[in-house]
């Protein structure tokens, strides 16, 4: 069922439909970026084939940083006759899935761009209350501005799947989920619809990217926080193949509740365990991006992100703003052959706040001179 649940993962079109080879691809990269539910995303992720382990060929970027003469450059270019130098990240021919992209600003959005600037196949899985502002904006051109890719062409985005990944299947939606007008008006949405669609509508898929978070009661305190809140929390938020992930799995961000610490922690957790499971049945890597904070519609949902965006600057060891490209193009790396040895490991992309033990804005740490950045 695992391997049948993730091969079949894909996404439905907003825009006119590009059609590509229907083949099956396997061996393996699988990313676990945002968050998933346990034993449907494991099975997701365990059925995405994800071919990394073929020579690169291609160029992706408009721009490129020597270290020490190796070059490493990104291009949305397509031909086959350009010469190609420095170590190239090269996507061609590979199908990507990213799950929870329901607007233009947030980490889900980015790495589907670097992944597609890359030259993968784009397919994502919209929220289910998200899908129709999504699709209209989409056909309307109001993304066209954030679907830019680095040669200047648009991001395209081949299929758009409703998706509501707190459900594994039809049984388990409530009856008054199912009467929801924000639901009626979309079918085949739960996590094993999903891949059941995507399979037969494109065979397999080769990355998985999830980047989903349900938490309904995230402005409380675990203290205060309902059995309901946290189950739904853990079910969402946790497992897959590429997933995005949090400092707060194993820091105590006050706030940051509703149970999403602990399933992040479990998301963590679960990305060690299919690592070695997805890795020895289907040679699948399995990885985590721990993203720092950032400003999207969201992370909104927090309350305080902006303050979180400034401790980061404040405390970091790199005080710069951190953009949702950067975590993109890490993804892109880790869906890539150049990453064919890194599997089980949780990525830091947050300007190296995780490593600091202390905030060093606190008035203790006032007479030690320690160099600072204006905005």
């Amino acid at each position: 069922m695992a391997a049948t649940a993730a091969s079949s993962l894909q996404m439905a079109a907003v825009r006119p439909c590009v059609s590509t080879s229907h083949r099956a691809v396997k061996a393996g990269v699988a990313f676990v970026a945002g968050n998933s539910k346990k034993a449907s995303w494991a099975n997701l992720a365990s059925a995405c084939h994800i071919s990394s382990v073929q020579p690169l060929h291609r160029s992706f970027m408009s721009s490129s940083v020597k270290l020490d003469k190796v070059v490493t450059k990104a291009t949305a270019e397509s031909s086959d006759s350009k010469p190609v130098s420095g170590l190239p990240i090269d996507l061609r021919g590979k199908k990507a899935f990213i799950a929870g992209v329901a607007d233009d600003n947030g980490y889900g959005w980015a790495i589907a761009k670097s992944l597609a600037a890359a030259g993968a196949e784009i397919f994502v899985g919209t929220w289910v209350p998200a899908l129709n502002i999504f699709e209209t904006s989409l056909r309307r051109g109001k993304f066209d501005g954030s679907r830019v890719l680095p040669d200047g062409s648009l991001m395209e985005i081949t299929k758009v799947y409703p998706l509501d990944a707190v459900y594994d299947s039809p049984e388990d939606v409530p009856e008054d989920v199912k009467a929801n007008k924000r639901y009626a008006a979309s079918s085949k949405w739960t996590v094993k619809e999903v891949a059941e669609s995507v399979k037969q509508d494109f065979g397999s898929i080769d990355i998985l990217v999830h980047s989903l978070a349900n938490g309904p009661e995230v402005s409380k305190p675990l203290l205060e926080t309902s059995r309901k809140g946290y189950l739904a929390a853990v079910s969402a938020s946790s497992g897959s193949s590429i997933s995005l992930t949090y400092i707060a799995s194993e820091r105590i961000i006050p706030g940051y509740g509703g149970g999403m610490s602990s399933a992040k922690a479990a998301l963590e957790s679960d990305t060690r365990v299919l690592a070695f499971e997805a890795g020895r049945k289907h040679k699948i890597r399995v990885n985590a991006i721990s993203a720092g904070p950032l400003g999207s519609r969201a992370a909104k949902a927090i309350g305080f992100i902006d303050t979180m965006i400034e401790y980061s600057f404040e405390n970091a060891p790199l005080q710069k703003e951190l953009s949702a490209d950067e975590v993109g193009n890490t993804a892109a790396f880790l869906a890539s052959p150049l990453a064919s040895a890194i599997t089980g490991a949780v990525i830091y992309v947050d300007n190296g706040l995780n490593a600091m033990g202390v905030g060093v804005d606190s008035p203790i740490f006032k007479d030690l001179n320690i160099p600072k950045s204006k905005h």
